[in-house]
């Protein structure tokens, strides 16, 4: 019945069969590779995970070791939290001034929804307080930090100092039985001029301009609500808020004079600052100084801020830990050839070199590729993750050109850098002198990062079992189908021998079966 079966088959039927065959693979194929692409797995894995092993009576293994490791995972959770934050770029460029032309050079959009949502979460957090119904012009900024539309941010900072140019002129005499009169001005809203200069100036200096005129109101906020701060609650927040609006103003000034050239002032300012209000670290004003202090060449203070600051109990980052192994690098990287390394081995500083580097590359793996310029830069954030892709492109967006400047430190950087990897075979799973890397980074990167960008992953994921097998699967029946398009009667040989061998075992089975079995009984089995 078999042969009898196969010898009808004609060539035009095997032609249909590999090539729907391959077809469907095809097509198979193409969702997984597209699923994988997007969510990071494999859909019929995922699917044989979630809804067939329970029917087959599987049983996650995790689920009877949950009682005995919950004290350790619930630390490692609070870890992987921590480095997930997103925290606010130090490095920040202005809207206006900066990423507006980028726009309007290239038509693209450099910052993504979710990070100026972010930003506008902060600006209502640094710049608002309960109280700021009491006062017109506050009132007005507190609903244009909220505000989505840059326009109408910018028309209601214009109202808000409109506003208060008009309530500011109190009357007041000068003595009292006396018709002489004073005009008094009343401060102007800081808010209002920090929201100009960030969005409607186009240029640095037009922005640095503003920043100064909200400088002068703030300053006069902060003095009066400094004395006020005692009285109560209200005037807590107050001054907290003031507290907040007067560092952010300085830094921006500082960054505009690093902007424009005056890089040593920058650099008088920020350490004024840091002086000034030494428990504001929610700004990162070190990471400022840090670029400051490198373009200046200034290595001695470089050195001296990463005493203070590379301490093993406060936060990483990519700035601390490349800036510390720039400076190693920077002894060792002039005289360096791996060559003579490997003949002799490395030298003291040359070892303490190389270890640096490997701890900043276990720090952020990204960033390498940015420095060594094997991946186009774009430009940063206004939010970054620590250890992400989004830290590395603000990192090496602003300090490429110090590694460029140290002879000799890229080519060590390009010698050393992949070593760090056969350091840490699982970097999910364990780490070396940090924490294992985050798995959250690729999804919130991509949260932060324009679209056009291709966005870093570490580490990379193998493709799944599935896309290799249908790939194979397709690859094998197209194949077939063209050469069984090509050559009908020698594929039709081949196909016919390889069937009758494929039911060979089942030819022999019947054959036993019938000897054993009575000639009767089988006769009625095979007529059911």
């Amino acid at each position: 019945m078999v042969s009898m079966f196969l010898n009808t088959l004609t060539p035009k039927f095997y032609v249909a069969l590999t090539g729907t065959s391959s077809l469907i693979s095809g097509l198979i194929l193409i969702f997984e590779w597209w699923y994988f692409r997007k969510y990071g797995t494999s859909f019929i894995e995922q699917v044989s995970v979630s809804h067939l092993r329970p029917l087959l009576g599987g049983v996650d293994n995790n689920s009877s070791n949950n009682s005995n490791s919950s004290n350790g995972d619930s630390d490692s959770n609070r870890q992987s939290v921590s480095e997930c934050k997103v925290w606010r770029n130090p490095l920040n460029l202005f809207r206006g001034a900066e990423y507006n032309r980028y726009t309007w050079v290239t038509g693209r959009e450099p910052l993504t929804y979710y990070d100026m949502n972010l930003s506008a979460q902060d600006h209502q957090t640094f710049f608002t307080c309960d109280s700021d119904h009491l006062r017109p012009a506050d009132a007005i900024m507190q609903k244009a930090w909220r505000e989505r539309n840059p326009q109408a941010r910018i028309s209601a900072a214009h109202e808000a100092l409109e506003i208060n140019e008009i309530r500011s002129r109190v009357e007041v005499p000068l003595i009292a039985s006396s018709t002489i009169w004073e005009i008094k001005l009343l401060p102007k809203c800081a808010t209002a001029y920090i929201l100009l200069a960030e969005e409607e100036a186009t240029t640095i200096a037009e922005a640095e301009k503003l920043f100064k005129q909200a400088l002068k109101a703030g300053d006069g906020c902060y003095r009066r609500s400094q004395q006020l701060q005692h009285h109560g609650s209200q005037y807590e927040a107050q001054h907290r808020r003031d507290t907040n609006v007067l560092v952010y103003i300085k830094r921006r000034l500082a960054m505009c004079a690093r902007r424009l050239g005056r890089t040593r002032e920058a650099v008088k300012m920020m350490r004024d600052l840091m002086k000034e209000f030494p428990l504001l670290s929610m700004f990162n004003i070190h990471e400022n100084l840090l670029e400051a202090l490198l373009e200046l060449q200034a290595y001695a203070d470089v050195q001296a801020v990463l005493a203070k600051y590379d301490d093993i109990s406060l936060p990483k980052s990519a700035t601390i830990c490349y800036t510390a192994a720039l400076l190693k690098a920077r002894a060792v990287s002039d005289k360096f050839s791996p060559e003579a390394a490997s003949r002799r081995g490395l030298s003291t500083a040359e070892m303490n070199a190389v270890e640096a580097i490997h701890r900043a590359v276990e720090f952020n793996p990204h960033v390498p590729k940015y420095l060594l310029e094997m991946k186009s830069l774009i430009l940063p954030p206004e939010h970054i993750l620590k250890r992400g892709d989004s830290e590395a492109i603000a990192y090496a967006f602003f300090h490429l050109a110090h590694w460029k400047r140290v002879e000799g430190a890229l080519n060590l950087l390009h010698c050393t850098w992949e070593g760090t990897f056969r350091m840490i075979p699982y970097p999910l799973e364990k780490g070396h002198l940090f924490y294992p890397y985050p798995i959250c980074t690729e999804t919130a990167d991509r949260e932060l990062l324009p679209s056009f960008h291709e966005v870093s992953v570490y580490p990379k994921k193998e493709l799944p079992f599935f896309i290799l097998f249908t790939a194979g699967l397709c690859s094998f029946t197209a194949m077939l189908a063209l050469l069984t398009h090509q050559f009908p009667e020698l594929m039709g040989v081949f196909a016919k021998a390889f069937l009758s061998t494929l039911f060979a075992p089942l030819n022999f089975v019947m054959e036993k079966v019938e000897s054993i079995l009575p000639s009767s009984l089988w006769h009625q089995l095979t007529r059911i």
